[in-house]
């Protein structure tokens, strides 16, 4: 993450649970603690077919404590074991998650409950107990698995299939034959799974994000699959694809797989396939025990060599079209075993530029990498649907990167990413095990002789597992310490047995490592609250280079979240004492109170007169503040000296309900922090510039853009009009470019302290494609740059905002309608600013509403957070789905700044 002396670390991702989330947006406004089941079912009974080549994911577990069973491991894993009162656990699950399920804790999302799970229940290993079926013996069966969270013993009816030493690490990929063990009817498989230590073992963590579980994630967080198959396997199977930059005309692809004989018997396997519409076969004769790598080439198979192949863009550039490879291994004429992939066709350079930085191309287009950091839910649990929502809402704010520090999510995820054109950026976690060797006094073990091996499989493992998504743009093998040479030729080594196809960075952080050198990114913070101009310097974190994690810190969510995660005691607290620790902050003593965001709030805006006014007045800071961190790295993206080329906000969203590190809070509410990320993303975008005054048009659309006009126009809080300049004729070339259109004057008779800005930008047929407005001061907010630490720089004097609170109230008016079809609903909203005075709405807020006055959660917004001015109207879209209405007509809730809240009917 950052080097530093105290320690700020986060999340923890692999895949994970119970599909017990169904879906967050819903089960988990209720807050409340699941009623404990009245008895306990056992795990379904997996039925596993006889089909060469079926995949068999288990579907689900009996868990119990080891301190709870006292027989043996042969008992355990033999079928017909009476697992009395052994818990429930998905497919996918740790073992808090699957006691979480089973209703035995209190929401822990709610006020301290996590705190109060005991910790001792967790350090001692769980038994993981499944029983699947199979028909007959014919087939070869093998379990297929990773993601075992620390390490486990294995047993397959009774005997120990493999131990601890070998299945270990949460990444490392194992396949055991069990065909000797396998009866047929009822089998039964049983893990032994030890406790995780992250500082010990090559796992998962949660570094500083939040408060972490405290069972450590240990357990099962992927698929463990059964597969069933001949006397032929094939593994492996992938596609290398080179395509012809920067014409796109052509593409080279390149099949291999590995084909391994697992009888006693020579073979001669008959392996065959299609892929792009272009199918090959080859005979490939197997020794007993041997295994071949077969490829097929465009120099073999010239249907290989596409023309005018179909390229897969990031979201906003172009399509996602994917395509299939299938492959068929038989022997004498009987299917033994098949392969699938999906894989994309797209070519990704990194390169670094004179300035020492990572400037990302795709497909030859040079491409400003706008993201943020990915966090999974805390206790790993897996569900599509909320983690579909959350890369939606990727796209809805302008952003085309995810980066996961660690916890890497499962196919599932990276199939979606594919899909909806979101890069992602995985690698390994700092401050823990993993860069225990190399990262001084960081938390995290030194290694050991037997780490190395697991570290290089744990990369041969993900490596081969990602290799094929075409949102995947790098690999880092390091976050805030570069690997030694030793470690980093180990992953190198993986890597290219794996055929790795995009650029390999050193580290998030600006390390080097032997082979790769400098790692062209920079982890110079901040974290924690720094002003809106900060970002525009460059140097420490502002806009130069590629920032890969970086923000002004705390987030504080919406009024309706924040009642749903604190207790009335703990949210009085919130506003009302700035050095209070904070639990749904971070565990860090760095990051454990609000205390430099506090200062900061009441500096520029005033002290908070109660709980509604610190969180209004916060959703503004925030909005400003992350609208000028993406407008900054927009701006300076073209630049000819030290470009910016990538930034990282810190965090997309976080895994529980926090008060800082997201962009949208743990329900999917939205706030200032995501309206002004979208804001400062819009396609085609008008912005102002806090170092120079310059009014800036931000052309993110493919094609330029002619005959624009910016508009800039200051105002006084009560609306009195200072100043007004228009330049007509504007041209924007694409894909990023930036125009200045023309700067502010260094002053203006008659302009207040606290005043406003408004800018508008108009196509050719005067149409207002782009409206912007800023809170500005005469006194500018000042940095102390010499007291820069790693997570912030000190800010000696603040602007001075305070100027609106005194914005009269105005009325807003509100009309909206509602259409549904086949399941999503559009509510359209027309709001009009019907005072009579000069004083504009400022920061019109609008919510969608069930009956009961609850958030409609997930929605997407065309645009909210307005300003309005008299007689001034905007209509805003909001898309969700109808069944998170719960059965009720929609109502639209309307609040600003200076506007009364009130609720209309949306139906």
């Amino acid at each position: 993450m950052f080097p530093r002396p105290a320690r700020r670390r986060r999340l923890a991702t692999a895949a994970v649970a119970l599909g017990l989330l169904s879906s967050l947006s819903t089960s988990a406004w209720a807050g409340s603690r699941d009623p404990a089941p009245a008895h306990r079912q056992h795990a379904r009974v997996t039925q596993v077919p006889s089909a060469a080549g079926s995949s068999t994911p288990l579907s689900g577990y009996a868990i119990q404590s080891t301190a709870k069973v006292g027989d043996s491991a042969r008992a355990v894993s033999s079928p017909g074991y009476p697992a009395t009162g052994w818990y429930p656990a998905g497919p996918r699950s740790t073992v808090l998650g699957a006691l979480l399920a089973d209703g035995r804790y209190a929401d822990p999302f709610h006020s301290t409950n996590l705190e109060k799970i005991p910790r001792a229940d967790f350090q001692v290993p769980w038994w993981y107990r499944a029983d699947f079926t199979v028909a007959d013996t014919t087939e070869r069966t093998h379990l297929d698995f990773s993601g075992v969270i620390s390490a486990a013993d294995v047993y397959v009816n009774g005997p120990q299939v493999a131990g601890a030493a070998d299945v270990v690490g949460a990444y490392t990929h194992h396949e055991l034959d069990i065909t000797s063990l396998v009866k047929s009817g009822t089998n039964t498989v049983a893990f032994r799974i030890r406790p995780n230590d992250p500082t010990k073992n090559l796992t998962m963590s949660w570094l500083d994000w939040l408060q972490p579980p405290p069972d450590r994630n240990m357990g099962i967080v992927r698929d463990v699959l059964v597969r069933r198959g001949g006397p032929v396997a094939l593994r492996d199977a992938h596609v290398v694809t080179k395509l012809a930059v920067p014409s796109l005309a052509t593409a080279d692809l390149t099949v291999k797989a590995q084909a391994r004989n697992d009888s006693g018997t020579a073979v001669t396997a008959e392996i065959s396939g299609s892929v792009g519409g272009t199918s090959f076969t080859r005979s490939v004769p197997l020794a007993a025990h041997e295994t071949k790598t077969v490829t097929f080439s465009p120099a073999d198979v010239p249907g290989l060599h596409l023309t005018s192949p179909k390229v897969w863009w990031p979201a906003g550039m172009g399509g996602q079209p994917l395509y299939d490879l299938d492959l068929t291994a038989s022997v004498s004429g009987t299917a033994s075993d098949t392969a699938h992939e999906s894989f994309g066709i797209r070519d990704v350079q990194a390169p670094l530029n004179s300035d020492g930085a990572r400037q990302y191309r795709i497909n030859g287009h040079r491409l400003l990498i706008k993201g943020g950091g990915w966090s999974p839910d805390e206790f790993l649990r897996w569900d599509p649907g909320y983690v579909e929502d959350r890369l939606k809402y990727a796209l809805d704010l302008g952003l085309n990167t995810l980066r996961l520090e660690g916890h890497i999510e499962p196919d599932e995820f990276f199939d979606l990413a594919d899909r909806y054109g979101v890069l992602t950026l995985p690698g390994w976690e700092c401050c823990s095990k993993w860069e225990g060797q190399v990262n001084g006094k960081e938390t995290g073990d030194q290694w050991t002789d037997a780490d190395y091996p697991v570290a290089k499989a744990s990369m041969a493992a993900e490596a081969a597992r990602l290799r094929a998504h075409p949102s995947v743009i790098s690999f880092l093998i390091g976050s805030d310490f570069a690997p030694d040479a030793t470690i980093e030729k180990n992953y190198l080594d993986a890597l290219e047995a794996a055929d790795w196809p995009t650029p390999v960075v050193p580290a998030a952080s600006d390390k080097s490592s032997p082979q790769l050198g400098s790692s062209g990114l920079k982890m110079t913070g901040p974290y924690d609250w720094i002003p809106p101009g900060y970002w525009y310097a460059k140097r420490e974190g502002g806009a130069t280079g590629f920032n890969s994690e970086t923000s002004a810190g705390p987030d504080i969510p919406t009024l309706d979240t924040l009642r749903r995660m604190m207790t009335p005691a703990e949210l009085d607290t919130l506003w009302k004492n700035p050095d209070a620790r904070q639990y749904h902050r971070s565990p860090s003593p760095t990051f454990g109170t609000l205390k430099i965001y506090d200062a900061a709030l009441t500096g520029r805006y005033g002290p908070p007169t109660g709980l509604t006014d610190y969180v209004r007045k916060a959703q503004l800071a925030q909005y400003e503040n992350v609208r000028a961190q993406y407008e900054a790295y927009a701006r300076n993206a073209t630049d000819a000296s030290k470009p910016a080329t990538g930034v990282i906000y810190w965090m997309f969203n976080s895994g529980w309900t926090s008060l800082h590190w997201q962009l949208m809070d743990r329900y999917l509410d939205q706030g200032g922090a995501y309206f002004g990320a979208k804001k400062a993303n819009e396609p085609l975008h008008v912005q102002y510039s806090y170092d120079d005054r310059s009014i800036v048009v931000v052309n993110n659309r493919n094609a330029s853009a002619g005959g624009l006009t910016a508009r800039a126009t200051l105002f006084n809080p009560d609306g009195t009009q200072k100043y007004d300049k228009a330049v007509t004729g504007l041209t924007v070339n694409g894909g990023g470019a930036h125009g200045t259109a023309l700067t502010l004057p260094a002053s203006v008779s008659g302009l207040s302290s606290t005043y406003l800005l408004r800018l508008t930008l108009t196509d050719a047929d005067g149409k207002e494609v782009s409206r912007n407005v800023y809170w500005l001061s005469t006194k500018a907010d000042t940095l102390d740059w010499a007291k820069t630490d790693w997570y912030y720089t000190p800010t000696t004097a603040y602007a001075d905002l305070k100027g609106l609170t005194s914005m009269t109230q105005v009325p807003v008016s509100a009309t909206a309608s509602t259409v549904s079809s086949d399941g999503t609903s559009t509510t359209t909203v027309t709001l009009r600013h019907t005072g009579s005075g000069r004083t504009p709405s400022l920061f019109t807020d609008v919510h969608l509403v069930d009956a009961q006055g609850k958030p409609v959660l997930p929605v997407r917004w065309s645009d909210n957070e307005v300003g309005l001015w008299p007689g001034e109207s905007v209509t805003l879209t909001a898309t969700y789905r109808t069944a998170d209405l719960h059965g009720s007509a929609p109502g639209v809730r309307v609040s600003g700044w200076n506007t009364p809240e009130r609720t209309v009917p949306g139906a």
